[in-house]
């Protein structure tokens, strides 16, 4: 019965779909540039009210204007361009960017916000994953570090200043070693400490359900009688068990009645109801 009661109040009373957030699109592996011929997976993760509505939630995605054909939560791709997807009843995703590329050198930044304070990874790869000689990363034109043959080049802590245009060199045998080669350049932002709180709040808040109008609380215990369950909206703290009083004495015992909640005498003793 509880879960019955549970589901009609999860239905908004207007009808209407809850409005949701906007799903998260993310990369796998985390890296912006590949190389032609390989492919990479993106997931689209949103929250899915099945309470509200019985039939599944199809996924939709977008290659730039397109709509692609597939509604499955995560997809196969190898076409450079902008991907976002959708959920139903909820806003497009934040886009990701996917470039293709036939140079025998690349660098590969992850696809996500780097915020202050946070690590910042690069790797520089050669064609098909030979290894890369004599490796040199560069920031805005300026050699910032070296490495006898490929490693992944980090920022421990990044800051604002390490935001800008960047770029790899180095040799490889193919069969002989090679003169230098340059991969193109990637540009890299580092965003401020202070949009990471809200980007994170976001991401947690987007799993949730958007719509709460109750929570299950225990009323006070009656002589005689086993906890009862009601469905409220409020503030919950741990209950005093006291024994039936009045609504002004019950209040300040443990149970904040909030909006919609109202006072209702029961068959054998008193209780809480709710609208």
């Amino acid at each position: 019965m509880w879960e019955l009661t549970a589901l009609l109040l999860l239905v908004p009373s207007s009808g209407q779909a809850a409005t949701l957030e906007k799903p998260i699109l993310s990369l796998h592996p985390p890296w912006t540039t590949i190389f032609k011929g390989e492919r990479v997976t993106l997931r689209c993760d949103g929250y899915h009210p099945l309470l509200l509505e019985l039939r599944p939630i199809s996924t939709l995605w977008y290659l730039g204007h397109l709509l692609l054909p597939s509604h499955k939560k995560s997809i196969e791709v190898q076409t450079p361009g902008v991907y976002r997807c959708q959920t139903r009843g909820a806003p497009v995703s934040d886009p990701i960017h996917l470039s293709v590329s036939n140079d025998w050198l690349i660098l590969q930044v992850p696809y996500a916000a780097v915020f202050e304070g946070e690590p910042l990874v690069m790797r520089c790869r050669g064609w098909y994953d030979k290894v890369v000689y004599k490796l040199h990363y560069y920031h805005d034109g300026q050699p910032v570090r070296y490495f006898h043959s490929s490693a992944n080049y980090t920022v421990p802590q990044a800051r604002a200043s390490d935001s800008g245009r960047y770029q790899c060199s180095g040799t490889m045998r193919i069969p002989v070693e090679s003169a230098p080669m340059f991969s193109a350049k990637v540009a890299v932002t580092v965003q401020e400490a202070g949009h990471a709180a809200a980007v994170r709040l976001l991401q947690i808040q987007s799993r949730r359900a958007p719509l709460r109008l109750g929570r299950r609380v225990h009323r006070p215990r009656a002589r005689g009688r086993g906890a009862g369950i009601a469905l409220v909206r409020g503030c919950y703290r741990q209950p005093q068990r006291p024994e039936t009083q009045p609504l002004a004495a019950a209040s300040g015992a443990g149970f904040s009645p909030g909006r919609g909640v109202h006072y209702r005498p029961g068959p054998t003793g008193r209780g809480f109801g709710a609208r």
